[in-house]
This record gives C-alpha cells, structure tokens and sequence, in this order.
C-alpha cells in the first residue's frame, strides 16, 4: 500500500476488485484508518461529540415554549431513546474497539477510542443535569393543568395506607424478588428493563443485595392512579421500591434505588456466522438477534446515590467500569410520558396543528398510476403527501395482465399492516414474478424482517438476503410490463426512505415514480447484480454505492472546482442525514478554498467544521429539527443549465458510501427539479427550526427573515394549497 496520499485511498478501495484483499470489514476500517489519519484536525468535529449535539438539539425542543407542551413531552422521550441507541450502537463499538489490540483512532480527529468514550461520558453526564432541568420544567408547566407523578413524601398518611393495600394486592404478588450473596450469582438483567436494588443487612450483619424486576406490564400499569388526586400518579417502579421492606422481611433495608441497565448492540452476521454450520442466512440471524441480547453493558442509570462501595460492587458484577454507572435524577424511561398525553386531548393548542398527508395534486386519483407516469415523472413529498399513489401503483401493478415482473429492496416496513408487502404477496399470487430483497440486518428491525421474509416466501416470491458485508440500504423498485409489440418497458420508483407507510407521516423524504427508460434500464442492472451477488461499476446515470457512488460525487465536486479556479460561479448543496465519509469531507474543504459555494443541510452528525478562515470560510452548515424527522437527501452539483441534482438514499458517511448499497437517481424532469430546488433553498432560509453550525462546534438560532420560517409547516401548507385547501 506504500506510496497511497490520503485523498486517493477512498478511490483505490472503490476500485478494488477482490474482496479477498481484505479478510474483514473491521480491517477495512482499521486499514482506512490508518492511512486517513491526520495531524491537522482545525476542520472537524468527532462523530460521536456531534451527534450528542444533535440530540441536545432534541433535547432543546422540549424545553423550547415555541412547541406545545405535549409535543415538549414527545421530544423528551425521543432523546432519552436515542441516547439508548446511541450507547447500545456507537459507545458498544467503541468498547469492542477499545478491546483490539491495535489502537484504533477516528480518522479525522486523531481520538482514540479510550478518548473518545471518555468525551461522551462526560458530555453525555453534562447533558444529563440539562434533562433533569427540562424534565423538571415540563412536570411543572402539567401541574397547572391538573397532572402531577408525584412520590410517597407529597401523599398522606392515609393515601400511603391506601396504596399499601394497593401493592399488597395488585403488585407484590406478581413480583419475584431475589436475594444476591455467596451463593446465588447476580442475575442477569435485561437491556434497558427496569430493576428495583436494595442494599440488604441479615440478623448477623452480613451484606447482601436485593433485586426486584419492576416491569410487568401485563399485570400491572407503570403509572399507577391515586384515588384521592384525579390526574395525579406515581410511577411503579417508585412503589416497589418504597415498599422493598415488605418484600425482604427478614433484612434490614439500607440504601436503594431504582437500576437499568444499557448494553452492547455491536454485533455483526460476520461475528456469528459459520460457513461449516447447516444454517441458511435467515437462521443465522435469529442467532444473532438471541445473542445480541445478552452482550455486556456499556451504561448503567441509577435513580438515588448509593453509598460507593456498592457502587464499586456493582461495577464488579455488571463487568463495568465506575465511569459507566450514571446518577439519574428523572424517570429512567420517559416512555409513559405518551399515557400522560392521553388525558391532555381535550386541549388542542396542546398539540401542534392537526395535519394529514395530503393527495399529491400531480395525481389523479380517478386514473391508472402507470397512465400518469408514462406521461410526467411524479414526485411525492413525505409526510406532506400521501404514500397512497405508490401503494396504489403496486396494488394495480399486481393486477395488470401486462405487468411481468416487479422487483424490489426492503430494509424497513411497517411492522403491524404493510400494504406493501400485502401488494407483493398478491402480485406473487397473481402469477407475476416477484423478487425482493430483504435486508436482514436493518438495526433492531431484524426480527419483523425476518417475519416479512417468510410471509413473503411462502406467498411464491423470490426472497434476496443481500450480499454479505454489505447492506442494501437502497430504496428501488421496478415494474416490468410486456409492450403490444412484443418488447417492455419499466416503471422505476426511487425514494429517499424506506417503504414503511407508518413513517412516511412522521419523515421527511421523496418518493419519484418515473417512465425513464434509461433509469429503468439500470435500476435492473442492479437488480441482476443483487441476485447473483455481484457489484458493478459500470452505472452511467444512477450512482450505486459501494462502487459508484463516492467516486462520482468527488468527481461530480471536483468539476465545480474546476469552474471556481477559472473564475465562473461554481456551487455544491447537500441535504443529508450525516456528513461523516473523510474523502468527501476533505473535498468539501479544497471546494471551499478554490471558492465554490456549499450550502449544506446536515441534520445530525456533521464532522465538517465551517467557517474556519482560509479553509471552510465558503462553507454555510445548517440542522433542522422539527416536528417531522428530516430524512431526504438531496445533491446538488452546480448552477444553471449545467445543474446535476439527485435524490438518494445514502448519507455522505463511509458506511453508506463504501459499506453499503445504496442508490442516488439524478432528476430530469424540469418541474420535479424545480420543486425540489425550491424545498432546498426554503429550507436554507428556515430561522425558525433551522440552526446554523459555527466555526466553534456550536449550533446558533438564526434571524435572518422578519417572520420566522418553519420549512416544514409551510412545505404541509403548500400541499393542502396545492388543493385548494386550508
């Protein structure tokens, strides 16, 4: 490898040919690592730093006034349930990092992976003392309105006789408290349940500790009512443990608290697969799933500060370091806070404005969809408009004598009542050939994509599990249909997210159904490539990662820098998730200093730093965080006739760019591109949910229109406009 420069690495691993050059994934990392490495880190922000400001952001609309109080409620929970991914996925890696015998460092700020947890314990401990304020302020702002979770020391004498009884009843019985000493071993507690400890003293002054599982749910509720105080609840898990002392009867309680524990998601199929193993892929990954469960933890909360030395105790049984144990002084699941929100529906100005996923005003709902998009490309805009005309082109897809084929990816779907995978398996029925890929290793998806996989199968469709090493993490679909002639021809849909009608009301992201012949011609050069498990480099009009996605957009950048440096208006705009992939991230930074424009959207982690002078000065960053999920991404390659533009379903990140297949469409419909072109530059303008990055790390509000913009309200505006309604 002698000789290779940083930038041209990423290119040279897109051209490798053999994957046997590498015997893993993780030496990929490691080796890309190392050569990536860099000394001057003024331009970058580490992932993990950066995507805990992103969730601060979160964080802040629950303390932000602006935002209705029940939907203040929302937001708290969304952030205390991303941090739990967050530490299951990110700090787990980092942790089996950590366990390597090479010192792996981020490859753009020069942190090890010590370094970097040790960061996110303390930023993550800082944030911790913000939820606490912020919990604080919105069980306030409740009480006026008649809500109130209180504790024992706010109830009578006589409601604490009641709810006595009330445990002694409806509680107690159903709990199995357990005893930890010389011989009965620490039990094993589940990821993220919530446990009730006690520190324990027998007759003769021996220590033990107690343990309760406090989560039943099918027995008893979590918020548990207080007859003399209408609206007014206690949590259970505060229950059980006050009444510990009825449960351990022969011990002297001393010390308690309410525990959970967080562990460890960072498993891979290539961890657990065996090739000698008689299993097919679908067995092996239930294995996983079983396995992953039990993997060590990475954080454990407490809800009251016990003395250290059981601290330094559980630290030892859980198999954890000090630093990972949290003091917690707010509910350890804010899941409930949706209950609460149930008896708040009497107060619309409560909730933000009732709105639905309208019709799309470029289809006609009394008309055939392939009709419609034989004529004009069509673009749908989630959640401002319906899924609908894409469910309604499968379902009437499944019925056409003329339609052949339809083939399709599937990373996540509905998991209570998909229509789509209702139309594949009827399409199937129908006699049709139905192909579809199902990507097992959708992140805490498995287990339903497991499930659809099989109804799938066992309806006559040909189920794809993808090609190993490498998600598809592509949102393609494509309709053959058999011409009067004798020939065919397609019907392509490419989408930014994923086809799960549930989230297309809460993220945003674009839907295109087009009759472009060219794009239907290679979206089934992909196809042929996932079924024999091949990759191809050979796409003209698609990009398709792992070959032939990054290199074209660097290729795609250097052209507008080329146009910098001879004087002409050059520009790069970007919508994305995350901005984390070096290569593009170091182009970015040469596009700044030649002087072409960027005007990126980066809704959560963003390693790229901007404004710093002389070499991101040309760079403007902006996140939006709002009531829906920014999901869509979008590409943005010059100004003008020459303007190259896609929607796609890969982040500028290395595991979308390299790791995974993933697919960006360019757009040639001149009204689907000025549309898009308009929702892009809007949401540069936003000034109301859209915060802009400093050179200093920080996320500052924006003033720069004398009404603040919301994009997202005025894009679910312009829909109903778009039909002459309200």
């Amino acid at each position: 490898m002698k000789g290779f420069t940083r930038d041209s690495f990423a290119r040279f691993f897109m051209n490798v040919r053999s994957f046997k050059l590498f015997k893993s994934v993780r030496e990929k990392e490691k080796m890309e690592n190392e050569l990536q490495e860099t000394k001057d880190t003024s331009c970058f922000i580490n992932r993990e730093l950066s995507w805990l400001s992103f969730n601060e952001r979160v964080l802040n609309e629950a303390a932000n006034p602006r935002v209705p109080l029940a939907e203040r409620l929302t937001f708290a929970s969304i952030y205390q349930t991303n941090l739990d991914e967050f530490f299951m996925v990110r700090v787990g890696t980092l942790m089996t990092q950590m366990g390597s015998k090479n010192t792996i460092k981020d490859n753009k700020t020069g942190m090890t992976s010590r370094e970097q947890v040790d960061a996110i314990l303390a930023r993550a401990k800082e944030l911790e003392k913000k939820k606490a304020l912020v919990y604080e302020q919105l069980i306030g702002e409740l009480q006026p309105l008649g809500i109130n979770i209180i504790n024992f020391q706010k109830l009578s004498a006589e409601e604490g006789k009641e709810l006595e009884k009330f445990f002694d009843a409806h509680i107690a019985p159903f709990l199995s408290p357990m005893i930890i000493g010389e011989q009965n071993p620490f039990p094993f507690l589940n990821n993220k349940q919530l446990y009730a400890i006690a520190l324990l003293k027998t007759q003769k002054g021996k220590n033990r500790i107690g343990v309760v599982d406090c989560q039943n749910s099918a027995v008893f509720n979590r918020l548990i009512d207080i007859p003399t105080r209408p609206g007014t609840f206690m949590l259970s898990e505060e229950l059980i443990l006050h009444f510990m002392s009825k449960l351990f009867q022969k011990y002297t309680i001393g010390e308690k608290s309410v525990i959970r524990v967080t562990r460890n998601a960072d498993i891979d199929i290539d961890d657990v697969y065996d090739d000698d193993e008689d299993l097919d892929y679908r067995d092996e990954m239930e294995h996983l799933i079983k396995k992953r469960s039990r993997l060590e933890p990475v954080r454990v909360e407490l809800t009251r500060h016990i003395n250290e030395a059981a601290v330094q105790e559980l630290s030892k049984y859980l198999k954890i370091e000090r630093s990972h144990i949290f003091n917690v002084s707010t509910p350890l699941d804010l899941s409930f806070v949706f209950k609460l929100q149930a008896y708040l529906r009497g107060k619309p100005e409560l909730f933000y404005q009732k709105r639905s996923p309208r019709n799309s005003a470029n289809v006609n709902a009394r008309e055939e969809m392939i009709p419609q998009i034989e004529k004009k490309d069509i673009l749908l805009s989630y959640p401002f408009e319906s899924v609908k005309p894409f469910v309604r082109l499968l379902q009437e897809a499944a019925e056409d004598p003329d339609v052949v084929s339809i083939k399709m990816t599937l990373y996540r779907v509905d998991s209570e009542k998909s229509n789509i995978v209702d139309a594949l398996i009827d399409a199937a029925e129908n006699g049709k050939v139905v192909i579809v890929l199902v990507e097992l290793r959708a992140r805490f998806d498995e287990e339903n994509n497991i499930e659809v996989s099989k109804r799938l199968q066992d309806a006559g469709c040909q189920i794809l599990y993808g090609i190993r090493h490498y998600k598809v993490h592509s949102k393609l679909c494509l309709i053959t249909r058999k011409t009067p002639d004798g020939g065919f021809n397609y019907i392509t849909q490419v989408g930014t997210g994923n086809y799960n009608e549930k989230t297309t009301r809460l993220y945003t992201d674009y839907c295109l159904m087009t009759a472009d012949q060219s794009l239907g011609a290679e979206a089934a050069m992909v196809f042929d490539a996932l079924q024999k498990a091949e990759m191809r480099d050979d796409y003209q009009r698609l990009l398709v990662a792992p070959r032939c996605l990054q290199n074209k957009v660097l290729d795609m950048m250097d052209e507008q820098i080329v146009l910098a440096h001879e004087g002409k208006e050059a520009y790069i705009g970007a919508k994305i998730n995350s901005l984390t992939d070096k290569a593009i991230i170091d182009k970015l930074i040469e596009a700044s200093q030649a002087g072409v424009k960027i005007e990126l959207v980066v809704r959560g982690i963003c390693c790229l730093r901007p404004g710093v002078k002389g070499k991101t000065d040309n760079i403007t960053i902006i996140s939006i965080v709002g009531r829906f999920l920014e999901h869509s991404r979008i590409y943005i390659f010059g100004k003008g006739d020459t303007q190259k533009l896609y929607i796609a379903s890969a982040d500028f990140m290395t595991r979308n760019t390299t790791r995974r297949v993933e697919i960006a469409a360019p757009i040639y419909d001149p009204d689907v591109k000025n549309r898009i072109l308009y929702m892009f530059n809007l949401m540069l303008q936003d000034d109301e949910k859209g915060k802009e990055l400093h050179a200093d790390g920080i996320y500052y509000n924006r003033h720069i229109n004398q009404t603040p913009i919301n994009s997202q309200e005025v894009f679910y505006e312009d829909a109903y406009k778009a039909l002459g309604e309200k």
